[in-house]
């Protein structure tokens, strides 16, 4: 009986298209998440609620977030990208179309912290990062700080976009603006994935023919560190969100003009970009530890700059803190994932990373809460800042403490 035939190769050039599509999916759906920051104020003005009510949507979406991580990360080993595009575009439509008719606060936390965070995830890193760290086995961290690079440029995209919008079309109609571009670039991109099996068999024949050995998350969650990065995912979190949130609302507060503030602040978050980039590609050559170090040490500078601004004369401060906040947005999480896959690889990998990242899901909404409560009770994001600050000290050494790799334990 003849052997069956063997897969073909991926032809040249398509694990830069599944790069590419991925980096675009990731992009629509991370430009949705933190548009928020800019509807935040059109929601004080408009329902009266307070910095800490307008801010519950956004927290209840990154704890759904992080606790949704395991169910998305066993999806995407079990469906693959494809169905998981088609489920994520789907349901971000939908919960776009229904936040543009919301009238209470429960509608917005229902339809924007559950329905659109959970479409966001199916078209996160939990989808994509297994794919490419597997089609790009030899230069992970390059091939992941180009696909995280999507939440930058999604973020600082959707900061001066959503504000022009709003001023154009009101915060309703800025929402279906958006629904209509999610279906228009989501749905059909789902086509250029392949199903689950033919996405193994492109990583199997992109890899390099590197083997490595599979861990199951049994195994992983025996190991010191898998908590370690737990807790690195948690504190960067609550680092980064404690800030990111809130920072049109703080410099319109000093008295910077909105869209002026939106954007400054969208264009140091464009510098998120080549950040992610350099750092993750630094990762492959100095180390994922030492790249995560200095990421850690040029936010923490930028935060630094926002608590020395005390008025709208203080352009360069605020420019300042742009560029170096913005510069390091999101530049840990290429290390950090890279470091994941690292530590764990095998086709378990999804399920074992969507594990680890209820860790960033809980920081972000603790994060972003806290920074609305604080303001709500002392008038002042100061101690959101330094909190900033402590946790993101405090992540930088729970990082480096990952340098030896883990040892599975048997039973």
């Amino acid at each position: 009986m003849p052997a069956p035939p063997e897969s073909p190769p991926p032809p040249p050039g398509r694990a830069w298209l599944t790069l590419a599509a991925a980096f675009l999916a990731f992009t629509v759906g991370a430009s949705v998440m933190h548009s928020y920051t800019v509807f935040l104020l059109a929601f004080v003005a408009d329902f009266g609620w307070s910095r800490a009510e307008s801010s519950v949507a956004y927290s209840v979406g990154q704890l759904v977030g992080g606790l949704s991580s395991p169910l998305i990360g066993t999806m995407v080993d079990a469906l693959g990208a494809r169905r998981m595009v088609l489920l994520g575009g789907t349901l971000l439509v939908v919960g776009l179309i229904g936040s543009a008719h919301a009238e209470a606060l429960w509608q917005m936390v229902f339809l924007y912290g559950v329905v659109i965070t959970f479409g966001a995830n199916c078209i996160g890193l939990l989808v994509f990062v297994p794919l490419v760290s597997r089609l790009f086995a030899r230069r992970r961290g390059m091939a992941i700080s180009v696909l995280q690079s999507a939440n930058a440029f999604g973020r600082a995209a959707s900061a001066p976009a959503s504000q022009v919008t709003i001023e154009a079309l009101g915060w309703r109609g800025a929402y279906l603006a958006a629904a209509a571009v999610a279906a228009a670039v989501l749905l059909p991109l789902a086509a250029l994935f392949g199903g689950r099996r033919a996405e193994a068999a492109r990583a199997a024949a992109g890899g390099g023919g590197a083997v490595e050995r599979p861990w199951t998350l049994a195994e992983a969650i025996r190991t010191p560190q898998f908590w370690l990065l737990f807790l690195v995912y948690m504190l960067t979190s609550i680092g980064s969100f404690l800030v990111s949130l809130h920072q049109i609302a703080f410099a319109v507060d000093v008295g910077f003009d909105p869209l002026y503030a939106a954007g400054v602040l969208g264009m140091g978050s464009f510098l998120a970009m080549p950040g992610v980039v350099a750092t993750g590609t630094l990762s492959d050559y100095i180390g994922r530890e030492y790249s995560a170090l200095l990421a850690y040490g040029i936010s923490i500078i930028g935060v630094f700059c926002a608590l020395a601004i005390t008025g709208p004369g203080d352009h360069l401060l605020l420019w300042l803190h742009a560029c170096f906040f913005g510069l390091t947005w999101g530049a840990r999480g290429p290390a950090i994932t890279a470091k994941t896959a690292d530590l764990f690889p095998g086709p378990r990998l999804g399920t074992i990373l969507g594990v680890i990242t209820i860790g960033s899901g809980l920081g972000a909404a603790i994060g972003s809460w806290a920074a609305g409560f604080i303001f709500d009770v002392s008038g002042s994001y100061r101690v959101a800042f330094i909190g900033s600050i402590l946790a993101y000290a405090l992540g930088s050494l729970a990082f480096y403490m990952l340098r030896r790799p883990p040892r599975p334990r048997a039973g």
